[in-house]
């Protein structure tokens, strides 16, 4: 036995060196064939003596044929272990060719008596199944070898028991990957899906066991064992994972995706694409990606400074604008060791930019102004400020110095040394803030829109987040230190909302806005989509990390000074403006309004922050409204002010 199975492994190998001759061989066998069957066929197995001499006078024209379309379709390079349907589709459209060009040649051959139309019909048909029918044979008996082999060498407690759900194309796709190659080491044991036209069908010899709601009972079953359950449902809207989370809170079941990615949804689907849901899966939109095609030619030989950048989105705002060519990036910020490491990190991937890492505090004039004189930046995104909402309630005289002065020194500065573009980085809880952190950005927005009346040349516009996934401070990064550390998971309130976008999508929100015409003096934001429970968030996360029984894991707290129940995006009194990008809109309210509203604002602060601080602010900003002939004197006046502070300071 064991010299037999060696000699046909020998064969075999032989016979896979040599495929292409042995397909060929095999389209010369077949097209013989089917045309001896169209004969028989056509003359009801009784093959006149008279048509013997036609038959072997003009079945090497059709063999030529054959084989000569055959290598113009590149049906000999095939592989038949992977033939498909558009494999038979190309099978089928070869025969015909060739056929009809055999019935031309026919029209012109002196046979005699000549070949029967119908045999040239019945021949195509029988060459189109004999061939499409060796193929598949073929596969099919590859496959059942294979699942035969690995069935020895992989045992059923080494195969991972798999539940697949949504059976569309992109389930029927992975269940065949899972099929076909059992050298994986995955079974699938059964479908679910809502769609109730699908209930009790079967793919892949598999069947639909249920919908959603079933997979809890299926999990728990003891008839079915299920090691796994993969989403493959690319194209879904996030409602819907987290509706699958949610049912999967309390079963004890690996769950992995089939994420939704243009690679995913545009190509091939393969099992190296699953992965585990990440809490980004869950947001309650669709993921958006901006195009920003001109991006590059804006940055191209530029200087650009970003404040900030050593958090985690300045960070990634400057890993982006690495990528497009600028000449020069300023790294400003006062966290010395993030610093050091960004800078290391953008000197050692891109070597042939200038990265120039600079300390330095926003709300420090002279240093500020130093930047701009030294590296004269054109493009400015300003991503310093302090985030943390209760933090800013006992440090408010900080959060004004650095949100609100730091902010407009680096804006003014921006506008006297004439940059092209600024953008300054907001947050929701500008919109009808309560505590000190929304108040002082908000503020720092309308500082912005002066900014823009007062330095017309300069691109001046604001960018309105949510809350941005893993950026330093957010909930999600505490849940997962809380989780790390064995702690319960906090939620302020139960009924508490928020929105929620990714680093990469509020980076490119950063940078489409600085590329807008109609972002310009105004403030722009991404479509966030509805905003999500934060308990519901914390369960999710509870549940990605194995958890499975998520509610003893979550307390529920109070919401802390400064914080809002629920975030809103614009104020009643704001409109929005769609801009060409149907993702992104513009928030446009009436000059005068908010003119007072940043003034009220302003005198708010005297108590916090000083006369000294925001009483220069107030000076700059009834300049930006004054009649172009006072506006000389008022500078002048406003110049000297400044000086007579820097020279206190200095001594």
């Amino acid at each position: 036995m064991t010299h037999a199975r060696r000699a046909a492994r020998a064969i075999a190998r032989a016979a896979y060196r040599r495929r292409s001759a042995l397909a060929l061989l095999a389209m010369v066998l077949v097209s013989v064939a089917s045309y001896a069957a169209a004969f028989a066929v056509r003359f009801e197995m009784r093959w006149p003596a008279a048509y013997t001499a036609t038959f072997l006078a003009t079945v090497g024209w059709l063999v030529a044929l054959r084989v000569g379309v055959s290598f113009l379709f590149r049906l000999n390079v095939q592989r038949w272990r992977y033939s498909s349907v558009r494999d038979i589709g190309e099978i089928l459209l070869a025969t015909l060719v060739s056929s009809a060009v055999f019935f031309g040649i026919l029209m012109v051959l002196p046979e005699s008596p000549p070949v029967p139309r119908s045999v040239v019909v019945l021949e195509m048909v029988f060459a189109s199944y004999m061939l499409g029918g060796l193929r598949m044979t073929y596969r099919f008996a590859f496959e059942w070898y294979a699942r035969r082999v690995h069935r020895h060498e992989l045992s059923a407690a080494d195969r991972t028991r798999v539940l697949i759900a949504g059976a569309g194309e992109a389930g029927s796709l992975v269940c065949h990957h899972m099929v076909r190659f059992p050298e994986l080491g995955y079974a699938v044991a059964g479908f679910v899906d809502d769609d109730p036209g699908k209930a009790r069908t079967r793919m892949w010899g598999t069947r639909v066991l249920g919908t959603m709601d079933d997979i809890p009972a299926l999990v728990s079953s003891d008839q079915i064992d299920i090691d796994e359950l993969v989403v493959a449902m690319p194209s879904a809207p996030p409602a819907v994972f987290r509706r699958i989370v949610r049912i999967c809170e309390d079963v004890d079941v690996r769950l992995t995706i089939l994420p939704h990615e243009r690679g995913v949804l545009q190509g091939p689907v393969s099992l190296s694409q699953l992965r585990e849901v990440r809490i980004e899966d869950l947001l309650g939109r669709e993921p958006i990606e901006l195009a920003l095609p001109d991006l590059a030619a804006d940055l191209a030989g530029q200087s650009v400074l970003i404040t900030g950048a050593a958090g985690s989105i300045g960070a990634e705002l400057a890993r982006q604008v690495a990528l497009h060519g600028p000449a020069r990036l300023v790294l400003y910020d006062q966290a010395e060791t993030d610093l050091f490491y960004i800078d290391r990190e953008l000197t050692a991937t891109h070597p042939g930019l200038e990265v120039v890492p600079m300390i330095g505090d926003i709300a420090d004039e002279i240093r500020v102004a130093e930047a701009f004189e030294r590296y004269a930046p054109s493009r400015v995104y300003h991503a310093a400020a302090y985030k943390h909402v209760p933090l800013m309630e006992t440090n408010a005289s900080e959060a004004v110095r650095n949100n609100v002065i730091g902010t407009w020194q680096v804006a003014t500065a921006a506008g006297r040394s004439g940059t092209g573009t600024f953008v300054l980085i907001s947050t929701d809880k500008a919109v009808n803030p309560t505590g000190v952190m929304g108040t002082t950005k908000r503020t720092a927005e309308l500082a912005i829109l002066a900014c823009a009346e007062r330095y017309p040349d300069t691109h001046f516009t604001a960018v309105r987040f949510g809350n941005v996934l893993d950026s330093q401070g957010s909930v999600i990064p505490i849940f997962r230190r809380q989780l790390t550390e064995g702690a319960k998971l906090t939620v302020t309130d139960a009924e508490a909302t928020r929105f929620f976008m990714t680093i990469p999508e509020a980076v490119q929100l950063v940078l489409e806005a600085s590329l807008l015409p109609e972002a310009r003096g105004h403030i722009a934001m991404l479509d966030m989509g509805e905003p999500v429970r934060v308990l519901d968030m914390a369960r999710s996360l509870l549940r990605l990390s194995g958890e499975t029984h998520p509610e003893g894991r979550i307390e529920i707290t109070r919401l802390r000074a400064g914080e809002k129940l629920h975030e809103e995006l614009t104020f009643e009194h704001e409109e929005t403006q769609p801009t060409v990008h149907p993702k992104v809109s513009v928030v446009r309210r009436a000059r005068e309004q908010w003119q007072l509203e940043l003034q009220a604002r302003l005198r708010s602060f005297h108590g916090v922050a000083g006369p000294d601080g925001v009483g220069a602010i107030l000076s700059d900003i009834r300049e930006a409204s004054n009649r172009p002939e006072e506006r000389a004197e008022v500078r002048l006046r406003s110049e000297a002010e400044r000086a007579r502070r820097r020279a206190a300071r200095l001594a």
